[in-house]
This record gives C-alpha cells, structure tokens and sequence, in this order.
C-alpha cells in the first residue's frame, strides 16, 4: 500500500491517510494514543542480532548472519547502569535479549555487573550450544551462587510439542532446548519459559499441553502463571491491524500504564553507529524515527516525529496487536 491514497470526488482530489502513516492521526482520522514514561521500571538491552539458529518468524530477523544490531559491550552496558544511579530512577530490572544474548562472549559480565549493582536481571534465551558452552555455564554457576533469587532465564519454547517448536525453530532445536532447560533446572536457576499463539489453540489447551511437559521433566515453572510461561502473540508488519486511537482506552478497558512503553526502554547499537541509541521497547530495533537519544536523560526529554515531550505515538503495527490488543509485554 502507498503512504498515500488519492480518491477523486469530482474535480477535488481528497487525500485517504494509510494506516500507521502520520503520527498525530490514525488513518480516519481520529488522535493517534500515546504513551508516556511513567517510570524506568525495565532497562533492555540488545546484546547483537547474531543468533545460532533463523527461526521461520523472528520480529527481528535474527539469524547466523544478521548483525545489523553489533555486540554491546559490557562497558557500554555499564554506563546506562551508572546513569540510572545517577538520575536515581526507580529501575528494578535490566533484561538481555538478542539475537542469541549468549553469543555476545561479554553477556555472563553484562549480568554479572547488573546483579552486583542490586538489579534483578532477565535474560531471553534459546538455552542452545551459545548458552551450553563451558565457559557460560562456569560464568552461569558463579551469578546462581550468588544472586539465585535476583537472575531469571526465560527459554524460547514455541510449543510444547517438537512438531510445532521445530516448524518454527528448524530440526533439532527441540532436544538441544530441553537438554538447556534440564540444566538450568538442575542447577537452582529461576526460569520461564515463552511460547506462541500463534498455533490456533485456546490459551486453557496450551497451557496443559506445557504443564504436562513441565512435569514429565520436573522444571519449576508454574503453566498457570502469565510470568512464568509468557504466550505472545504474533508479531507480522504486513498483517492487516486496527490502529489504536486515544479513544480506544476506554473501548478496550485498556489504560496506557498496561503498555510496555510505560516503564521500559531498550538500548541498542546498530552497525556503523559510534554509540549506542535508546529506543521505546524491544519490538522496533531498526526503525530510526523511534530513535530516543543516546542517554537516558535525552530520551526522557525526546521531541520529534513519534514523540512529543517523551510520550510514544502507538504508530507502528507492533503497538497494536502486541502491546495493546494482544497484551504483551517482554519484561519479567
């Protein structure tokens, strides 16, 4: 579809928004929703966007060759820490997520550097051969021994059977995830699991199908807990969405402090870039009109083309079927 459709009504050509084209205005023209900080509960980081594996539907296109988003370092990672002390904001949580966070060789020290400043720290992995390199797993057993209460690890498993995980994942991926699981479970780790709705199953029949895998291997997770096992919704730029006006809040019984952009912000470092940038979420890593700054401060303070006195404009497909419609959210 074209940023812009014309429709002729005799001689004046009246100009039809595209859905998610203006900012300001959704496309029937009625004020597009925003979202502003409340407080800085989660800080993300994308450690690169290098996986081991290419899934058949990663919002971020991660895969073996994919580095559009470059390793983060652990001194870059420890500059956003030392600014939240500084501007004393109420974070209680940073999360890693990649690509594969486990193939950024700093990932155990970017952890390691958060838990020692009091942080609870979540990590999103595929628990395959990235995590079970034995240097990790070294680096993993001294930050459970220390900080077991603070550190959770939270396994892509797309579905509890091997058919469907694989669809997705590619053959293989199913033994090498749970051989990940059985040893974090085996070793004290807090973890989690995600899934996906995308398999045409109610939520009740998903949740059993995990809760008897779970069981016949004797993790700790809870099926029933929305924390523990995550089910997230699809995420498809080209699917047809509704767009989310300021009037849907009180339609959907939604309010803007459920949105994810509420209390996080992610931080990346795309290819070619001399520092890292702040961005909104997790969901738009490469689309530069949500760029935010390269601090903190400046993102709090971000005026321009999807912000207005730091407030997100919802004018992407993902902010409306992920976070408002599909109640989504990456943090822990």
């Amino acid at each position: 579809m074209s940023d812009v459709a014309l429709e002729h009504r005799g001689d004046a050509r009246v100009k039809a928004r595209a859905k998610f084209a203006d900012p300001d205005m959704t496309a029937n023209g009625q004020p597009r929703a925003r979202v502003a900080l409340e407080a800085l509960e989660t800080l993300w980081f994308n450690t690169g966007t290098l996986c081991n594996i290419e899934c058949a539907n990663c919002y971020i296109a991660s895969s073996p060759v994919n580095d559009r988003l470059v390793y983060m370092t652990a001194g870059e990672v420890g500059v956003f820490l030392d600014e939240i002390s500084a501007l004393g904001l109420a974070t209680r949580e940073i999360g890693f997520t990649g690509g594969e966070p486990f193939m950024n060789q700093d990932m155990p020290d970017m952890a390691g550097d958060a838990l020692a400043r009091g942080f609870n720290v979540l990590i999103l992995t595929n628990a395959m051969a990235p995590m079970q390199r034995r240097r990790v797993k070294a680096g993993l057993l001294e930050l459970v021994r220390d900080h077991r209460e603070k550190l959770t690890l939270r396994v892509s498993l797309d579905h509890y059977s091997q058919e469907l995980h694989e669809k997705e994942r590619g053959a293989g991926t199913w033994a090498r995830t749970l051989e990940g699981l059985d040893w974090l479970s085996a070793n004290g780790f807090q973890i989690a699991i995600a899934g996906r709705t995308c398999w045409g199953e109610d939520e009740g029949k998903a949740r059993d199908g995990y809760a008897a895998l779970i069981a016949k291997h004797g993790w700790r997770v809870d099926a029933r807990d929305p924390m523990a096992l995550a089910l997230f919704p699809e995420m498809d730029e080209a699917a047809d969405v509704p767009e989310i006006s300021a009037a849907c809040w009180g339609i959907l019984g939604v309010t803007p402090s459920d949105i994810m952009c509420a209390t996080s912000r992610m931080v990346v470092k795309r290819k070619g870039d001399a520092r890292p940038t702040v961005l909104p979420c997790t969901l738009l890593p490469y689309d530069g009109a949500f760029d935010m700054g390269a601090s903190l401060s400046a993102a709090a303070k971000t005026e321009g083309h999807m912000f207005a006195g730091g407030a997100v404009k919802l004018c992407h497909p993902h902010c409306a079927k992920f976070c408002v419609l599909g109640g989504g959210s990456c943090s822990g």
